[in-house]
């Protein structure tokens, strides 16, 4: 019942903004020219977001506050910082750089601060990447693999105080071809560990994890920006080693392939997106590092944190529709597995997903999105900025 309350508090939620927004849109249509943006508008822009970039400004942010329901952390706030900026004024190839800052805090006292730059540099030649995570949250172990994690009383409950930095440079080396070197560390700890009924051996989750590795990386990418494609492809292989000489605590690898493919229909604006995703490990692989499914990117519509295991693999197609004005919505579905081993991914044990999502372009070509996921047996809002992939 508890588990029904809440999926039914996050639809409400969620459908009540699209509503609200949908509304907004029609009622503008027979307004002077004046106050077609309506009131949801004129806050947004009062906040920065007014769809247009400011050369003269260092960076020009936009910020822009969401609300979010989940089962482990309750209701909540999201605030997004999205600034767009430029280093070279006189590159009139390089795509505008990014800083997204994107901060939370719940009702059970969960905080965190994720950050996601992108530089182009060059005559975007160069491309330097930054992801960094810091967060104090609730989040869920149901022990390893499909069977365990599929049996809600296996649920263990967990404070994660999170750690993690990744930076990479990224080397042109033809027209659509990069090369790049990076490095990735992340901490993880566990408290107020909460196992109720459940059998899982949650031991696993008493010891800090810390792991620090180096990668490398190629691809081939050809879509026509970075933040938000519309057309064009990315192939990507990265491969990360983590070693006790770096300053890890365990020596494992981790090996990543992705292919996104983007398909502008028509003059419509709309666009069709699919991607194949996966993410395979060996070695002494920590709690936190292990292959998971869920979340805001792969395969919404599952508890992040859930379904872990040593490999995922999945696939996802989504429609993004333009709408009137700077809104869009985005419908997508979706499957993906977990597994011990490569030849034990089975087509028995995987997980669907479809859902709905609304979009608002608060900068050229960045929106903000509100998206509502369905899976297996469990649901998901999320709040965050430009699309999942």
């Amino acid at each position: 019942m508890m588990l029904y309350l809440a999926k039914l508090k996050s639809w409400l939620v969620f459908s009540s903004l699209i509503l609200l927004v949908m509304g907004q849109i029609v009622y503008a249509d027979d307004r002077t020219s004046v106050e077609q943006a309506g009131w949801i508008d004129g806050l947004l822009e009062n906040l920065g977001a007014d769809g247009e970039y400011n050369q003269d400004k260092v960076i020009d942010f936009s910020v822009l506050p969401g609300p979010f329901y989940n089962p482990e952390m309750l209701l909540g706030v999201g605030v997004s910082a999205i600034g767009l900026y430029q280093v070279d004024k006189n590159d009139q190839v390089s795509q505008l750089s990014s800083l997204i800052i994107n901060g939370f805090a719940s009702a059970n006292g969960a905080l965190g601060v994720a950050v996601e730059n992108k530089t182009f540099l060059q005559q975007d030649n160069l491309r330097f990447y930054v992801d960094g995570i810091i967060a104090n949250a609730p989040e869920v172990y149901y022990g390893r693999g499909y069977d365990e994690n599929r049996q809600d009383d296996n649920k263990v409950t967990f404070d994660n105080q999170q750690l993690s930095l990744a930076p990479s440079l990224r080397k042109r080396i033809s027209v659509q071809s990069f090369i790049g070197i990076g490095m990735d560390f992340n901490y993880s700890s566990a408290n107020d560990i909460e196992g109720g009924e459940s059998i899982v051996d949650s031991g696993i989750l008493m010891e800090s994890s810390r792991s620090v590795g180096a990668n490398l990386l190629v691809n081939f990418d050809s879509r026509d920006r970075v933040l938000s494609p519309s057309s064009g492809r990315l192939v990507e292989f990265d491969s990360k080693w983590y070693r006790k000489e770096f300053g890890s605590q365990s020596d494992f690898y981790v090996q990543s392939l992705l292919y996104n493919e983007y398909l502008s229909i028509g003059e419509s604006g709309d666009v069709l997106a699919w991607q194949v995703h996966g993410r395979f490990t060996r070695g002494d692989v920590p709690w936190d590092q292990l292959s998971a499914l869920g979340g805001g990117g792969l395969l919404r519509g599952y508890n992040s944190g859930r379904y872990r295991d040593e490999q995922m693999l999945l696939a996802q197609v989504e429609y993004r529709l333009n709408l009137p004005g700077r809104h869009g919505m985005v419908f997508w579905t979706g499957a993906g597995g977990i597994a011990e081993r490569l030849d034990k991914l089975s087509t028995d044990e995987l997980l669907p997903t479809a859902g709905v999502g609304y979009r608002f372009e608060v900068k050229p070509k960045v929106n903000l999105r509100l998206d509502m996921g369905f899976g297996n047996g469990d649901s998901g809002f999320y709040f965050n900025v430009n699309e999942a992939f």
